[in-house]
C-alpha cells in the first residue's frame, strides 16, 4: 500500500484543482492520499466527489503555527471542521492571510515592484492566499525570474524588506484544537533546512507531551542524517513516523508519491482519531 499524507491543491498554494490532485495521485499508484491545504478545508468536497476507484482520501490540513517567533507547520487529519472553536480559528487565520498579503503587496509596490492585489488574488483561486501567490505575481511582474527568488531577505522571506507578520496558532494549542475536534496532528517537515524549518528535539518533545501523534520523517527537504535522527526520536517518543511528498503541483515538479508512509504508521494515526 502506497500512502502519501501531505499534498496541496489550488484551494491554497498548489497549482492543481483538488479533482486533478486525486486523479494524479491514483495515476502515480497511490492507494491513500491526504489533502492538506494551508489553513483551509475548501478542497475536501471537490476531492471527495472526484475520488477515483482504488484511492482513499484522508481529509487534512496544514496549520500555520508559530514557535519562538518562527513558523511551524502542523498536519491535521480526520478532524471535524465544524467543531466551533477550531472553525473560528481557521476563519481568523484565513482573514489574516488576506490582510497580510495586502500588506506585503503594498510594501513591494513601495520598493518599486509592479504587482497589484488583483494579480495576487487571481493566482490565489482558493481562500488561503499566501506568499507563494505573491512570489508568482512577482515573476509575472518581471521583478524576479523564479518564485524561489522571492523568499530572500531582499523580498518576502521572514524578516525581509516586504515581509509582514501574520496571526498564527501556538502549536501546543493547535494540537489540542485538532484533538478536541476528533483528529490527530503530525509535525510537518521539522528538518527542512533549506526552508528554515529546523526545530530542536525539545520542541518536538513538548508537542508530544501535548498530544502530537507523529513526525513527518521522510520529506523531500530532509537529508538522510536528519531522517535517521527523526525516526529514532519518533520511536523514543512513541510517535508515528510518516513520509509525504508535500506536493504543490507544478511548483514542486508534480511529485506525488515521491515519499510515502508505512501502512503501520498510517494505521496508528487512524486508530488515534475519534472521527475516523
Amino acid at each position: 500500500m502506497r500512502i502519501d499524507l501531505h499534498s496541496h491543491s489550488d484551494a491554497s498554494d498548489g497549482t492543481r484543482p483538488p479533482a486533478e490532485v486525486v486523479r494524479r495521485a491514483r495515476e502515480r499508484g497511490l492507494d491513500v492520499l491526504a489533502l492538506t491545504d494551508h489553513d483551509t478545508v475548501a478542497g475536501w468536497d471537490e476531492a471527495a466527489a472526484a475520488l477515483p476507484d482504488g484511492l482513499t482520501l484522508v481529509p487534512g490540513i496544514e496549520l500555520s503555527c508559530a514557535q519562538g517567533g518562527r513558523s511551524l507547520h502542523l498536519l491535521g487529519y480526520l478532524f471535524d471542521p465544524d467543531e466551533p472553536t477550531l472553525a473560528a480559528e481557521l476563519a481568523r487565520i484565513c482573514d489574516d492571510r488576506v490582510i497580510r498579503a495586502r500588506g506585503m503587496v503594498d510594501r513591494l509596490r513601495e520598493l518599486g515592484v509592479d504587482v497589484s492585489w488583483g494579480m495576487v488574488r487571481a493566482l490565489a483561486k482558493g481562500e488561503a492566499v499566501g506568499r507563494p501567490h505573491i512570489a508568482r505575481a512577482m515573476v509575472d511582474a518581471g521583478a524576479i525570474t523564479d518564485p524561489d527568488e522571492a523568499f530572500t531577505a531582499q523580498w518576502i522571506a521572514q524578516g525581509g524588506r516586504a515581509y509582514v507578520e501574520r496571526y498564527a496558532l501556538d502549536p501546543v494549542r493547535a494540537v489540542g484544537l485538532v484533538r478536541a475536534a476528533g483528529g490527530v496532528c503530525v509535525l510537518a517537515h521539522p528538518r527542512a533546512r533549506g526552508r528554515g524549518y529546523v526545530f530542536d528535539d525539545e520542541v518536538i518533545e513538548a508537542l508530544a507531551a501535548a498530544g502530537l501523534a507523529g513526525i513527518e520523517v521522510d520529506h523531500p527537504g530532509h537529508v538522510a542524517e536528519d531522517r535517521a535522527h527523526l525516526r529514532d526520536l519518533a520511536a523514543a517518543l512513541g510517535l508515528a513516523a510518516t513520509g509525504s511528498s508535500d506536493d504543490h503541483g507544478a511548483l514542486t515538479g508534480d511529485r506525488l508519491g515521491v515519499e510515502t508512509t508505512a501502512p503501520d504508521a498510517f494505521e496508528r494515526l487512524t486508530a488515534a482519531a475519534s472521527t475516523r
